[in-house]
């Protein structure tokens, strides 16, 4: 028979997996800002050509 305090573990453990899951998709998104700001600063600043680009469409 399945008690009270089994169920509760059991979605302590799901919940702190989410929870972990959770926190390295808003890093990565945090991740991916930072990079996609840098680019922009790059382009704008010229430290990168993005001249081919528009001239490959």
């Amino acid at each position: 028979m399945v008690n009270f305090q089994d169920i509760v573990e059991y979605f302590d453990k799901e919940t702190n997996k989410t929870d972990i899951l959770i926190d390295k998709i808003l890093q990565q998104i945090s991740n991916l800002k930072e990079y996609n700001q840098a680019l922009i600063s790059n382009a704008i600043t010229g430290k990168i050509d993005i001249r081919e680009v528009y001239q490959n469409e």
